[in-house]
């Protein structure tokens, strides 16, 4: 019980000893009259000095006034920005912390959301690289002081941070987009303003294969006036990075947090880049999901297949499927393998991707994961497996209900979102399934983001 002699108030200073931390990547503490105190940039085994800054009726927010003794964990950043930046929520702890606190954050998610009890969990995949390990940036522009800038979002916020070099992105990503920037300000090329909506160049979105090395630069703007200033900046790109295979302009009018709108001009180059992926060759467009760490993603994607079980019949319904990289891998252990996408130009790309590997035993639909799922059960068809890999909101209703209809003996669950993973996980398993399975993995160090796999078969 709280302790109502002592009452906490914005800018009170309380001793504090950190003993948890959560999704976010802050370090939890309890005040001397029971108050639960979420305080960023903090370590489990902290004992700090806090100021609050922010109380609610039940907990309030903090930061660190002064280190009385700091945790074992504790490392410095490696990064100039890493404190200004709502980037890298871990990266002032050893990874092996950071670990730990990723692999509590699926384990409580599946407890306290999905009420999961039992010997499931097969532990946390780590991953061999922690720094620019990312195969796609996506930087914001802003106007300062007259001139264009590029960097990340401060914490919760639309303050550009400015940021020449992030420690997860590899460095020719900053080289490219130094570039891009001079070569706007050099021709007097006005940034994207949010407030007033005037300017051109809103985000500068790169991605590159890891395997292959190509990159495509992709310039998000407002409208299709800016294809006249940046063709000479397309052309300058492709002749001094080698790598750069494709320039892309991405048209988005409107006022919104969306990154991308949706038309493409390709400036220079295919439109596309390739990769490879589980041995299968993935060909990408701007629009194409794709994993950001290439060889953890392999990892998973084994993981995945090795709780699908496959023995060379079964059918394989894959929802979400983007540009088919799950699909295509496992066709070659399947009878048949659907795969479903909403975005079309995503499944161009798996389509392509098909005809590129000679893989046969494989189609792709495009539409809403709900509706497919619908449709096919509908039609009585029946999957032996379900592969789903939902966007952080995960499934929708319509989708899970369709899965329990089709009824397929396994269903293989790949998330993002260790929350919703356990809603939807309770939904089925709270019509006919078990949970038998779940491993998390991290695809993104330093970081607060986990992905998991989790395997439901039916009881």
């Amino acid at each position: 019980m709280r302790n109502e002699g002592l009452r906490i108030g914005k800018n009170s200073l309380v001793n504090l000893e950190i003993t948890g931390m959560t999704s976010e990547g802050n370090g939890v503490g309890k005040a001397e009259d029971g108050m639960i105190v979420f305080v960023p940039d903090t370590a489990v085994g902290d004992i700090i000095l806090c100021r609050i800054v922010k109380v609610l009726k039940s907990y309030c927010y903090g930061i660190i006034e002064k280190i009385t003794k700091p945790s074992g964990d504790r490392i410095k950043s490696g990064c100039e920005v890493s404190e200004k930046c709502g980037g890298c929520t871990f990266r002032h702890i050893l990874y092996e912390a950071e670990l730990s606190a990723k692999q509590k954050v699926v384990t409580d998610a599946f407890k306290r959301i999905g009420g999961f009890t039992g010997d499931y969990f097969m532990g946390i995949k780590g991953s061999e690289n922690t720094d620019f390990y990312r195969n796609k940036a996506q930087y914001p522009v802003a106007g300062i002081n007259g001139k264009a800038v590029f960097g990340f979002y401060s914490k919760r916020s639309h303050r550009i941070i400015p940021a020449a070099k992030c420690r997860l992105q590899p460095e020719i990503f900053s080289e490219i987009a130094c570039y891009c920037i001079d070569y706007m300000n050099r021709n007097n090329i006005p940034a994207y303003n949010e407030q007033d909506g005037s300017g051109q160049l809103r985000h500068i979105y790169l991605r590159r294969g890891h395997y292959s090395g190509e990159i495509m630069v992709c310039l998000v703007v407002k409208s299709k006036k800016a294809q006249v200033f940046l063709e000479g900046l397309a052309g300058e790109l492709i002749n001094k990075y080698p790598g750069v295979k494709s320039v892309v302009m991405n048209i988005n009018p409107d006022n919104t947090n969306v990154i991308m709108g949706s038309k493409n001009i390709t400036l220079k180059g295919s439109g596309t880049i390739s990769d490879t992926l589980c041995g299968i060759k993935i060909k990408l467009s701007p629009m194409s999901f794709y994993q950001v760490n290439t060889p953890q993603a392999e990892k998973l994607y084994a993981y995945a297949k090795e709780c699908a079980a496959l023995t060379g019949s079964e059918n394989v319904l894959d929802l979400y499927c983007g540009a088919g990289a799950v699909g295509l891998y496992f066709a070659a252990s399947a009878g048949f393998v659907t795969g479903g996408e909403v975005i079309p130009e995503a499944v161009e790309n798996a389509k392509g991707n098909a005809l590129d590997n000679n893989i046969t035993n494989i189609e792709f639909i495009c539409g809403d994961a709900g509706e497919i799922a619908e449709d096919l059960a509908d039609k009585k068809i029946s999957p032996d497996v379900i592969v789903t890999d939902p966007p952080r909101k995960g499934c929708d209703i319509k989708t899970l209900e369709s899965i329990v209809k089709m009824s397929p003996s396994r269903i293989v669950m790949i998330s993002c979102n260790p929350a919703t993973a356990a809603r939807d996980a309770e939904y089925l398993c709270g019509n006919g399934y078990a949970l038998k399975k779940l491993k998390a993995f991290d695809l993104f160090p330093r970081t607060g983001h986990a992905e998991c796999v989790a395997l439901m078969t039916r009881d």
